[in-house]
């Protein structure tokens, strides 16, 4: 028999993703759909490609209308889900897709957002290099769930496999990220205007001030490397989904050029939704759309003696409501890969 499914915040990028994924979901069933300014209104209103749905009604997003589920996702802006999540029972498995479980450091969180901090829940992104392994073994059985943001799963994805092997030193990381105007969501914003990006690439939250700064670093720390620092500027591209992130790091002392590629492919060489390209080449950001999956190309630049690894990632799909089912069915004991795409869509 199916679980039955909420979905918060169902008017948005992100919970419109989710309800995508999963209306194909063999496992569940979304009986239940929230928003809040356009609470009352048709869903169709919102994802008129959601043809699946029929015509369910957006419901008020509270712990009243949440709660009676067997699983609920959270698709809200930081700082909105605390409150609503301490509310509901704790049998119920809650997958929140916005930011305010993810950090371990009360500090972090101070410096980074502000507002009240909720603590940190199950951290769902199972390809996580961990002391123990995996991160994946964590999710098992959980009922509290935050996954990550969408830049910190393609810069971890494509770093830590060089801090874990120790070939690269974890200082004085740099990315520079193309990033679809989707994630920043569909609130409307001038700089995010058609007119304004069409035919152009802006950098923003430049200098150390993006937060998932914060996140990633957690991250790499974990992936062993603790006293990470992180240089982080993200670009708006005109592309509607999608991020290309192009990492570097400095080679440790005693690293060779040759052990690269092949510590990344054996750190990914189980994992079914992340795929380090041949020797030489490199993803496009468009290879990855639709799809649950990270692409990654990583090579040496001998010159400068930096390891730099370039992936891709559908932001909506791997980077938020594909990490937020795989999560949920390692959680709930089904198969990872249930339910998620693993082919993108082209051209």
């Amino acid at each position: 028999m199916s679980l039955t499914v909420a979905v918060a915040g169902a008017s948005g990028y992100a919970g419109g993703e989710l309800l995508r994924l999963l209306a194909t979901h063999p496992e569940f069933r979304v009986t239940t759909v929230t928003a809040h300014s356009n609470a009352g209104q048709p869903l169709s209103a919102a994802h008129p490609h959601l043809l699946s749905y029929g015509e369910m009604e957006l419901q008020p997003t509270t712990p009243e209308v949440l709660s009676g589920h067997d699983a609920v996702f959270l698709a809200l802006p930081h700082g909105a889900s605390g409150a609503i999540t301490a509310a509901l029972p704790e049998d119920t498995l809650v997958v929140d897709c916005g930011a305010d479980h993810r950090l371990a450091d009360p500090q972090a969180w101070a410096d980074y957002y502000g507002g009240d901090y909720y603590g940190a829940w199950t951290y769902g992104l199972p390809e996580l290099i961990t002391s123990a392994g995996r991160q994946r073994t964590e999710l098992v059985g959980a009922r509290r769930i935050a996954v990550p943001g969408c830049n910190v799963t393609a810069v971890t994805l494509g770093l830590q496999p060089g801090i874990a092997a120790g070939l690269i030193e974890p200082a004085d990381l740099v990315s520079v990220l193309a990033v679809g105007p989707s994630g920043a969501g569909k609130s409307l914003k001038p700089n995010l205007l058609a007119s304004e990006i069409m035919g152009s690439a802006s950098a923003y939250q430049v200098g150390g001030i993006h937060r998932h700064i914060p996140e990633i670093v957690q991250n790499l720390g974990v992936a062993g490397g603790p006293d990470a620092t992180l240089s982080f500027t993200p670009v708006l591209v005109p592309m509607s989904r999608g991020i290309l992130a192009t990492s570097t790091a400095r080679l440790a002392p005693g690293a060779h050029a040759g052990d690269v590629w092949a510590a990344w492919h054996a750190a990914y060489a189980d994992e079914p939704f992340v795929h380090v390209l041949p020797a030489g080449q490199y993803p496009r950001s468009g290879d990855a759309v639709g799809a649950n999956t990270a692409l990654i190309g990583v090579t040496v630049d001998e010159r400068a003696g930096r390891v730099v690894a370039v992936s891709a990632i559908d932001n909506l799909v791997k980077g938020t409501a594909g990490a937020a089912i795989q999560s949920a069915n390692l959680a709930l004991g089904h198969p990872e890969t249930l339910g998620l795409p693993l082919n993108g869509v082209a051209p």
